[in-house]
């Protein structure tokens, strides 16, 4: 019973935390589903601006993706619907095959949505959830930053009203706005200005107040007198909202569009989901929740799927609605479920009023937002503490200004596993030896200068011996062998090394191989079981001496010792190991201790 109960729990994961719900927790979930659906109605708007969709389509995201995502993920606090990162990718492909706004643009990113979706659920399913942790965070920190700027460069024509053509690249952008002062426009910069500072000072001041709403009323507010008593029609405005629900959509299949959107829909895909599950488990540390991440794509999957047929565009975990849903007292996914709910209720009662908000509004308040992805801490970090990092981080800023954004995504995901493999590519690797100053004769780094064994070395690997790192090692062990040939035995002490693959298999029985003809061995200490399964199973255990395999290092020195050239012993002064005590030499002062 209990396997098929967690059967069902994979296809309905909701049924993990129905035992969760009860009176108290629901009245938590609606005032935090409440909060959220306030929260979001501001960001919404924006975003879909932002993304270069009608204003509503911002808040359809918010509504069906956000149910089926916190119905079949995993977070109890996880949000998710429109965000500034991802509005901003969307924009910038989309803008190149179609006019934003257009009937033609919306059914595109439509349908990118359902292509969205189908990776993820389909990563999810294959359960590639582990891949996100390969991302580099600061990869992450550098495109968030330079998405900030590509967000406020876009804005620029709308805050100051400057006519500078959608979709034009960031230095352009720069250069139009710089060589074209005396087209600002005074009104729209006194809407965006106005905007501006009542979101700074209620975010200041007020911080039990949204600072996007208080910043929407005001900027409204002043639109509104100036379109009225001022200057009629002077101050562009979104216009009114429709009070309806999202119709329902087919996304438009053709080989053609599959092939246009294709490398879009990866860089969408990665990124949405880097963002959810990086959201999801920074909170889960608050709230003491472990999370599947594997769940969390699938979530993430339908979540997208199934909003493309009620007009959704692509959506993903949102960090201030969410870290918004925790602080509020969300006790389970109901309160994302309920904040969809309040939503559709705020749209109907408020959707008149869109008709006055101004454009430069919207541009300010996502100045507000673009300012909040500027990540300050942790550049700080990056820059004080290594010279490599603060190089990925530029790099990967650079890349997404001057880039396509889909392309800048995946040039960061690959820099991050570039910096993964050059890390694990070269395992420290360390020659041991017994400290001769410490009662128990614990087992330490060798230093330069101090004696060792003439036919002995120990060699601690720390890392995996696979194929990116079997170039590192076979030159350690050539220069070992180099400078030290009398060294014809070595032990590896393995407790660091997790796993070992064909490729580094085939080094080990090579160096076992030339070993023993030279009249030597290779032996191991502390091998994990994958390691031993791979070294001793049938392709590679003839390759080694039998019993090659040590529990103890005592055990594995002992047998080693046995097999030394006791000529060279009873020259050896040094007497590197107390097993070296019954051996007859000139020197017999080696302080014994425990073994």
């Amino acid at each position: 019973m209990a396997n098929a109960s967690d059967w069902l729990a994979q296809f309905l994961p909701m049924l993990r935390w129905r035992a969760r719900v009860n009176r108290d927790t629901l009245r938590a979930d609606l005032g935090a589903g409440a909060v959220g659906a306030i929260v979001v109605l501001p960001q919404g708007i924006a975003f879909a601006t932002l993304a270069g969709m009608p204003p509503e389509y911002g808040l359809y995201a918010a509504m069906v993706p956000a149910v089926i995502a916190a119905l079949w993920g995993s977070s109890w606090h996880l949000v998710s619907g429109p965000t500034n990162a991802i509005s901003l990718v969307v924009f910038a492909t989309m803008t190149q095959l179609a006019e934003p706004g257009s009937a033609k643009y919306v059914g595109l990113v439509l349908m990118l949505t359902f292509l969205v979706g189908a990776t993820q659920l389909l990563a999810g399913i294959a359960r590639l959830g582990v891949l996100v942790n390969f991302i580099s965070h600061t990869v992450v920190v550098g495109f968030t930053a330079g998405a900030a700027l590509l967000i406020i460069a876009s804005q620029l024509r709308n805050f100051f009203g400057v006519p500078i053509p959608a979709g034009t690249s960031f230095p352009e952008t720069l250069y139009r706005f710089a060589t074209h002062p005396g087209q600002i426009e005074p009104y729209t910069l006194l809407v965006g200005a106005t905007t501006l500072a009542a979101g700074l000072a209620a975010r200041r001041w007020l911080p039990r107040v949204p600072f996007m709403i208080a910043a929407m009323i005001a900027g409204g507010l002043v639109g509104f007198a100036i379109n009225r008593w001022i200057a009629e029609n002077s101050v562009k405005v979104l216009g009114a909202l429709p009070a309806a629900l999202p119709a329902l959509t087919l996304p438009h299949f053709s080989l053609d569009t599959l092939r246009v959107l294709g490398g879009a829909a990866i860089a969408v895909s990665v990124l949405g989901l880097v963002e959810a599950v990086s959201i999801a488990r920074s909170i889960g540390l608050k709230s003491g929740q472990r999370i599947d991440g594997n769940q969390e794509f699938i979530g993430q999957g339908l979540s997208n799927l199934v909003g493309s047929f009620f007009s959704a565009y692509p959506s993903s975990g949102s960090f201030n609605r969410s870290g918004a849903n925790y602080e509020a007292g969300a006790r389970t996914p109901l309160a994302a479920v309920t904040s969809a709910g309040f939503l559709v209720i705020i749209v109907f009662a408020i959707a008149p009023l869109a008709a006055f908000l101004p454009v430069a509004s919207m541009a300010a308040i996502l100045f507000l937002v673009a300012w909040g992805l500027f990540d300050f801490h942790h550049m700080r970090t990056i820059l004080r503490a290594s010279r490599g990092e603060s190089t990925l981080l530029a790099v990967t800023l650079f890349a997404t200004l001057t880039l396509h954004l889909e392309m800048a995504i995946l040039f960061g995901i690959l820099l991050s596993l570039l910096l993964y493999l050059n890390r694990t590519s070269r395992p420290a690797l360390r020659s041991i030896l017994p400290d001769a100053s410490s009662p128990t004769r614990k087992f330490r780094e060798r230093r330069a200068g101090d004696p060792e064994c003439p036919q002995l070395q120990m060699l601690r690997v720390e890392g995996s011996l696979y194929f990116g790192a079997v170039n590192h090692v076979g030159e350690y062990l050539q220069q070992v062998e180099e400078r030290r040939a009398a060294q014809k035995h070595l032990l590896v002490l393995s407790k660091s090394m997790n796993f070992v693959d064909v490729a580094g298999a085939e080094l080990l029985a090579g160096e076992a191989r030339r070993r023993r003809l030279r009249g030597g061995s290779l032996r191991f200490h502390g091998l994990r079981d994958a390691a031993a399964k791979m070294l001793f199973g049938p392709a590679f255990r003839d390759e080694f001496d039998a019993g090659a395999n040590h529990v103890t290092k005592h055990e594995a020195i002992a047998s080693i010792v046995k097999t030394l050239d006791h000529a060279v012993c009873a020259q050896c002064r040094a007497r590197i190991f107390e097993e070296c005590r019954a051996l007859p030499g000139p020197a017999s002062t080696t302080t014994p201790g425990p073994r």
